[in-house]
């Protein structure tokens, strides 16, 4: 669906909604002429690191110095921005789909959005902006602007679900493994990574959940009377996946205190058996050390059993003391 005629102008795509649910392709020629019918919205998506997008942006797009600035930042976070005249700024977050990319590493869609019109920008594909300019061209997608972002952001979110998913489910995997067998020790590096993961999908869907509430308290003119229960539904599904994140993360917490307090033991028991055997051999090495000293007059040096009784010497010894720390139940 990448129009190659528009690519060289860093137009992805040029869209006008016909108020009932498809939409028609437009070309970058076509803009400056366009009159819009009172039904029709305008969607016009751009490629973020192409240099015309700047320029469009900052001369032909009629948005103020303030709002091309936000729009082209290097770096955002989810935020939502009320701007004059019934316009507002929206930067969401969505999974990073792309081949090879890290899911949780996600993708920013800046929205400039009026009752007729949204400008959206992107660095890097995003799979819901695809699926929607599908709907559009089937004759299925939203009917207005305020519909629009509404879709784009439902479209978002439903991605969400199968990647918060799969992290739940790797938990689940260690826990039962871990609770089937005492000696099993969890993969470290696979626990630290899955809390990463978490980590970073929680830092942008906190601050997006909130644009929800935002939204679905908006009273903007030109929202849809019914827009207001599906923002509320999208911020309660955002709280869920926060939750889910939360409670994932504090559980990967107890998998890694429970491979530590393994560790600990193991190296307990282990300290603890190298202090009894060398409890046990450090009288011997005293009394095999004193007669082993080259001097004259240690006792038995000129009996022919001199010897055995050293070595008998040396086993009850080693007796008593097994028997002293059998009472002491140190063993």
């Amino acid at each position: 669906m990448f129009d190659e005629a528009n690519a060289q102008w860093g137009l992805v795509h040029a869209l006008v909604l016909d108020g009932n649910g498809g939409a028609r392709q437009l070309a970058r020629t076509e803009l400056g002429n366009l009159h819009l019918q009172p039904q029709e919205s305008l969607w016009l998506h751009w490629d973020r690191s192409h240099p015309q997008t700047h320029a469009w942006l900052r001369n032909d797009s009629g948005l103020s110095e303030f709002s091309c600035t936000l729009l082209l930042e290097e770096n955002t976070r989810p935020r939502l921005l009320a701007l004059p005249d019934q316009q507002l700024l929206l930067f969401l977050r969505g999974v990073n789909l792309n081949p090879g990319a890290e899911p949780e590493d996600m993708v920013s869609v800046r929205i400039f959005a009026a009752a007729q019109r949204i400008i959206s920008l992107r660095l890097r594909p995003l799979r819901a902006t695809e699926e929607l300019i599908g709907q559009l061209l089937e004759g299925r997608g939203p009917k207005t602007a305020s519909e629009l972002i509404l879709t784009l952001s439902q479209l978002l979110t439903d991605k969400l679900q199968d990647l918060v998913g799969d992290l739940t489910e790797t938990v689940d995997e260690e826990e039962e493994r871990n609770d089937a067998d005492e000696c099993y020790s969890p993969d470290h590096g696979l626990l630290l990574q899955t809390r990463r993961r978490a980590a970073g999908l929680r830092r942008f869907l906190a601050p997006q959940r909130d644009i929800f509430a935002q939204l679905s308290r908006s009273r903007l003119t030109w929202f849809v009377d019914d827009d207001v229960d599906y923002w509320n539904e999208l911020n309660n599904s955002l709280t869920r996946y926060l939750e889910e994140l939360e409670l994932t993360r504090e559980r990967l917490g107890l998998l890694l205190e429970a491979e530590d307090r393994q560790l600990r033991e193991r190296m307990n028991r282990t300290m603890y058996r190298f202090g009894i055997i060398t409890g046990i051999f450090l009288p011997m090495t005293f009394l095999t050390g004193l007669l082993g000293i080259n001097v004259g007059g240690i006792p038995g040096a000129d009996s022919a059993n001199g010897f055995l009784i050293a070595c008998g010497l040396i086993v009850a010894l080693a007796l008593g003391q097994w028997w002293l720390f059998r009472r002491l139940r140190w063993l």
